[in-house]
């Protein structure tokens, strides 16, 4: 059993960063996916154990930056340059084998999500 705790999030203006975080009781491949109002849930991120592989959807690709520091046990999520589209809740999410990177149902593990509001 895998338990992620999120953090960050809020409410931003448009062009503003914000920082998300997912702490988590075990070194695994780890992602973040989102579900904007009324819509499905959708890749933005994914980390390789040693960060060796990172992946990015095209929507957040040299905006955002996906990164972990294993001392801590801790995932981050910064976003730059955010868009009103960019809102949506949050979510890490945890695998073991980092097979199909983008596909949410490879993710046995969720976080508890956590709101970006980006006001344009």
């Amino acid at each position: 059993q895998v338990q992620l705790i999120q953090s960050g999030g809020g409410l931003v203006q448009a062009g503003g960063p914000l920082r998300l975080s997912c702490v988590s009781s075990a070194r695994t491949f780890m992602g973040w996916f989102r579900q904007p109002p009324g819509k499905e849930r959708e890749f933005v991120a994914a980390i390789s154990w040693n960060s060796v592989g990172i992946y990015y959807a095209d929507s957040v690709k040299g905006r955002f930056t996906i990164s972990r520091d294993n001392a801590k046990n801790t995932v981050y999520l910064n976003m730059n340059s955010l868009k009103p589209e960019d809102t949506a809740v949050y979510y890490c999410a945890a695998q073991f084998l980092g097979r199909n990177y983008d596909n949410a149902l490879e993710y046995l593990y969720w976080g508890q999500g956590t709101q970006v509001t980006v006001s344009s």
